[in-house]
Protein backbone atom coordinates (compact mmCIF):
# COMPACT_ATOMS: atom_id res chain seq x y z
CA UNK A 1 0.00 0.00 0.00
CA UNK A 2 1.10 3.39 -0.50
CA UNK A 3 -0.32 7.12 0.45
CA UNK A 4 0.47 10.11 -1.56
CA UNK A 5 -1.13 13.66 -1.70
CA UNK A 6 -1.47 16.35 -4.52
CA UNK A 7 -2.76 19.57 -3.79
CA UNK A 8 -4.21 20.49 -7.54
CA UNK A 9 -5.41 19.19 -10.60
CA UNK A 10 -2.43 20.14 -12.45
CA UNK A 11 -0.32 17.55 -10.02
CA UNK A 12 -2.79 14.93 -9.90
CA UNK A 13 -2.61 15.38 -14.02
CA UNK A 14 1.50 15.29 -13.69
CA UNK A 15 1.33 12.51 -11.59
CA UNK A 16 -0.66 10.52 -14.52
CA UNK A 17 1.99 11.64 -16.95
CA UNK A 18 4.79 10.66 -14.79
CA UNK A 19 3.45 7.03 -14.31
CA UNK A 20 2.34 6.40 -17.51
CA UNK A 21 5.77 6.25 -18.29
CA UNK A 22 6.11 2.99 -16.42
CA UNK A 23 2.90 1.14 -17.82
CA UNK A 24 3.26 -2.10 -19.72
CA UNK A 25 0.90 -3.69 -22.17
CA UNK A 26 -2.06 -5.25 -20.36
CA UNK A 27 -1.78 -3.32 -17.20
CA UNK A 28 -5.06 -2.17 -15.38
CA UNK A 29 -5.26 0.64 -13.10
CA UNK A 30 -9.15 0.38 -11.09
CA UNK A 31 -10.28 3.52 -9.71
CA UNK A 32 -12.41 4.07 -7.12
CA UNK A 33 -13.71 7.53 -5.76
CA UNK A 34 -16.55 9.75 -5.25
CA UNK A 35 -17.65 12.45 -8.20
CA UNK A 36 -15.16 15.00 -8.79
CA UNK A 37 -12.39 12.87 -6.95
CA UNK A 38 -10.40 13.12 -9.69
CA UNK A 39 -10.54 9.99 -11.41
CA UNK A 40 -10.54 11.59 -15.14
CA UNK A 41 -8.07 13.87 -14.34
CA UNK A 42 -5.63 11.06 -13.55
CA UNK A 43 -6.89 9.53 -16.30
CA UNK A 44 -6.07 12.27 -18.76
CA UNK A 45 -2.76 12.73 -17.35
CA UNK A 46 -2.36 8.87 -18.31
CA UNK A 47 -3.31 9.24 -21.75
CA UNK A 48 -1.04 12.34 -22.30
CA UNK A 49 2.13 10.51 -21.00
CA UNK A 50 1.29 7.76 -22.79
CA UNK A 51 1.66 10.61 -25.91
CA UNK A 52 -2.41 9.86 -26.78
CA UNK A 53 -3.25 13.56 -28.26
CA UNK A 54 -6.59 12.74 -27.91
CA UNK A 55 -9.04 14.85 -25.84
CA UNK A 56 -10.27 12.45 -22.59
CA UNK A 57 -13.57 12.96 -21.18
CA UNK A 58 -15.17 10.51 -18.96
CA UNK A 59 -16.73 7.99 -21.13
CA UNK A 60 -19.93 7.90 -18.83
CA UNK A 61 -22.42 7.12 -21.44
CA UNK A 62 -20.27 4.85 -23.83
CA UNK A 63 -18.99 2.91 -20.95
CA UNK A 64 -15.21 2.83 -22.64
CA UNK A 65 -13.16 5.09 -24.89
CA UNK A 66 -10.30 4.38 -26.96
CA UNK A 67 -7.04 6.71 -27.24
CA UNK A 68 -4.90 5.40 -29.39
CA UNK A 69 -1.51 7.66 -30.94
CA UNK A 70 0.67 6.30 -27.93
CA UNK A 71 3.12 3.78 -27.28
CA UNK A 72 0.09 1.69 -26.09
CA UNK A 73 -3.41 2.52 -26.43
CA UNK A 74 -5.63 3.78 -23.61
CA UNK A 75 -8.83 1.66 -22.94
CA UNK A 76 -10.78 4.35 -20.32
CA UNK A 77 -13.76 2.47 -19.33
CA UNK A 78 -16.96 4.52 -17.15
CA UNK A 79 -18.60 1.28 -15.02
CA UNK A 80 -20.96 3.28 -13.16
CA UNK A 81 -24.18 2.86 -15.26
CA UNK A 82 -23.41 -1.22 -15.31
CA UNK A 83 -25.67 -3.20 -12.91
CA UNK A 84 -22.50 -5.71 -11.87
CA UNK A 85 -19.90 -8.13 -13.43
CA UNK A 86 -22.81 -9.84 -15.63
CA UNK A 87 -23.31 -6.32 -17.68
CA UNK A 88 -19.30 -6.10 -18.42
CA UNK A 89 -19.05 -10.02 -19.30
CA UNK A 90 -22.52 -9.69 -21.36
CA UNK A 91 -20.97 -6.79 -23.21
CA UNK A 92 -17.90 -8.76 -23.74
CA UNK A 93 -15.56 -5.55 -22.17
CA UNK A 94 -13.24 -8.40 -20.30
CA UNK A 95 -11.50 -8.67 -24.01
CA UNK A 96 -10.46 -5.11 -23.73
CA UNK A 97 -7.85 -6.72 -21.00
CA UNK A 98 -6.29 -8.78 -23.31
CA UNK A 99 -5.78 -6.41 -26.16
CA UNK A 100 -2.16 -5.19 -25.08
CA UNK A 101 -2.88 -1.51 -23.83
CA UNK A 102 -3.69 -0.36 -21.11
CA UNK A 103 -6.90 -0.18 -19.55
CA UNK A 104 -8.17 2.60 -16.53
CA UNK A 105 -11.30 1.73 -14.98
CA UNK A 106 -13.71 4.52 -12.92
CA UNK A 107 -16.25 3.03 -10.29
CA UNK A 108 -14.11 -0.49 -10.87
CA UNK A 109 -15.59 -1.62 -7.28
CA UNK A 110 -18.58 -2.44 -9.39
CA UNK A 111 -16.87 -4.95 -11.66
CA UNK A 112 -14.07 -5.41 -8.61
CA UNK A 113 -14.28 -9.54 -8.75
CA UNK A 114 -13.59 -9.22 -12.51
CA UNK A 115 -9.98 -7.93 -12.10
CA UNK A 116 -7.13 -9.59 -13.54
CA UNK A 117 -4.44 -10.56 -10.95
CA UNK A 118 -1.86 -7.40 -10.85
CA UNK A 119 -4.22 -4.95 -10.89
CA UNK A 120 -3.21 -1.31 -9.08
CA UNK A 121 -6.07 -0.45 -7.22
CA UNK A 122 -6.80 3.57 -6.87
CA UNK A 123 -9.10 4.44 -4.27
CA UNK A 124 -9.26 9.07 -4.60
CA UNK A 125 -10.48 10.73 -1.49
CA UNK A 126 -11.33 14.43 -1.96
CA UNK A 127 -12.31 17.05 -3.93
CA UNK A 128 -11.25 20.73 -5.99
CA UNK A 129 -7.26 21.25 -5.12
CA UNK A 130 -6.35 18.43 -2.69
CA UNK A 131 -6.85 14.65 -3.46
CA UNK A 132 -5.45 11.83 -1.35
CA UNK A 133 -4.60 8.59 -3.66
CA UNK A 134 -4.83 5.35 -1.56
CA UNK A 135 -2.81 2.66 -3.92
CA UNK A 136 -2.96 -1.43 -3.78
CA UNK A 137 -0.51 -2.87 -6.05
CA UNK A 138 2.30 -5.22 -6.43
CA UNK A 139 5.79 -3.91 -4.93
CA UNK A 140 6.80 -3.27 -8.57
CA UNK A 141 4.13 -0.59 -9.34
CA UNK A 142 4.54 0.52 -5.70
CA UNK A 143 7.88 1.56 -6.58
CA UNK A 144 6.86 2.90 -9.88
CA UNK A 145 3.72 4.92 -8.17
CA UNK A 146 6.01 6.24 -5.43
CA UNK A 147 8.69 7.56 -8.57
CA UNK A 148 5.85 9.07 -10.32
CA UNK A 149 4.11 11.08 -6.98
CA UNK A 150 7.78 12.38 -6.29
CA UNK A 151 8.38 13.46 -9.56
CA UNK A 152 5.09 15.21 -9.89
CA UNK A 153 5.76 16.86 -6.21
CA UNK A 154 3.31 14.92 -4.44
CA UNK A 155 3.57 14.33 -0.88
CA UNK A 156 4.03 10.55 -0.17
CA UNK A 157 2.15 9.66 3.31
CA UNK A 158 2.73 6.30 4.03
Amino acid sequence: MITFKTTSPEQTELFGREFAKSLCSGDVIALTGDLGAGKTCLTRGIADGLGSTSHVSSPTFTIVNEYDGGRLMLFHFDTYRLSGPDDFLMSGLDEYFYRGGVCVIEWSDIIEELLPEGTVKMTIRGDGNIRTFECECSEKHRKYLSEAALKAGAEILE
